[in-house]
């Protein structure tokens, strides 16, 4: 029981430790026709595009960003996230991070903006940055400035990304395993509360994600020689998800405003991708792209001497995961093919 514990509290406590983003990504032609005006995103590091400090460690350091845009721009990945991916699927830019609202052209806003904070949870964390509700109230702060109007928060969508920090967390301040169940129904409640503080804020159309499979993170098949991954943590993820999902379901049978709350299955996803890798590309399944080169460095590790202490693969784009937590671009890319398949319609008006 306690190996368990140990294991849960590293696959989930690595996110907190690592960080990603950039400010600007293509948009896409796929769906130029689309009616949305703006994509909002709240959430932590799968989604964070650049709100997380420079001076922190991970995605404002070398070797992140080396696929794009070609230096650390503040994305914990290689290059793009899932935040990206849904802006292009969108046909919208990427929005731009939160801290970035006063130094960029006005012109960049009228994409939408992210909040999302690398190391951040439903509740709060030991990452200093704002949780999801301080988030959300960034945004509204912005609304009572008139920096986005209701005409324009009516067409746009709001994701939500929740990815695990919060039982990271939980466990690393000596939450009982035993009392675990407990607690993801507290976040998964405290989500719920979220998705409805963003209705009452006006918007039609509020997607979150479901969690990912951490049993398959680089953090968790360590333990097998990234040969598989451990379901006594995969176990515990089935239950938020299906906590999620009843309760996406009942916030949908309870609406009358013409509001629409929808789960991203990311879970599925990356569930597909991992096992059948060869169909996107994919290589490497379990072992990371960038690692420490020993258990005490990390990916971007440097000693006192800014002496590199970690190792890069030749090739990215045929790892899954980028670090001991966050999948590569090319990951990314393979959810989001997944995605578009399975559950990215729903997000649509």
């Amino acid at each position: 029981m306690e190996s368990h514990k140990q294991l849960f509290i590293l696959l989930c406590y690595s996110l907190v430790l690592v960080r990603l983003s950039g400010l600007k990504v293509e948009a896409s032609r796929d769906l130029k026709h689309h009616p949305s005006k703006e994509l909002f995103i709240f959430g932590d590091s799968y989604v964070d595009s650049g709100n997380t400090p420079k001076s922190d460690l991970g995605s404002w350091k070398k070797p992140y960003g080396i696929t794009f845009p070609g230096k650390p721009a503040g994305r914990f990945s290689d290059g793009r996230v899932l935040s990206d991916f849904i802006a292009k699927y969108l046909g919208l830019r990427s929005p731009i991070p939160h801290k970035f609202r006063n130094i960029v052209a006005k012109n960049y806003l009228k994409y939408g903006m992210n909040f999302a904070y690398g190391g951040t949870g439903v509740f709060d964390t030991s990452i200093s940055g704002p949780n999801v509700t301080s988030q959300i109230d960034s945004f509204n702060q912005l609304v009572q400035e008139n920096v986005y109007t209701q005409s324009d928060i009516t067409k746009s969508i709001a994701y939500v990304s929740v990815a695990g920090n919060d039982y990271s967390h939980y466990l690393a301040t000596n939450g009982s395993l035993q009392g675990l169940p407990s607690f993801i129904g507290s976040v998964v409640k405290q989500t719920t509360t979220n998705l409805i503080h963003l209705q009452s804020l006006g918007f039609k159309r509020i997607v979150v994600g479901a969690l990912q499979p951490l049993g398959c993170l680089p953090s968790a098949t360590a333990q097998t020689s990234f040969q598989s991954c451990d379901t006594t943590s995969n176990d515990l993820v089935a239950l938020h998800n299906n906590l999620l999902n009843r309760s996406v379901t009942k916030l949908n049978q309870d609406t009358n405003d013409h509001t629409t709350f929808a789960i991203l299955d990311i879970f599925e996803s990356f569930n597909s991708v991992l096992n059948n890798p060869s169909r996107h590309n994919i290589k490497e399944r379990f072992k990371p792209c960038c690692f420490g080169v020993s258990s005490e460095y990390y990916c971007g590790s440097v000693d006192e001497n800014n002496v590199k202490k970690y190792l890069v693969c030749e090739n990215s784009e045929s790892t899954f995961f980028w670090d001991q937590s966050h999948p590569s671009q090319a990951g990314w890319n393979a959810v989001y093919n997944e995605l578009k398949v399975k559950s990215l319609h729903q997000i649509l008006y």
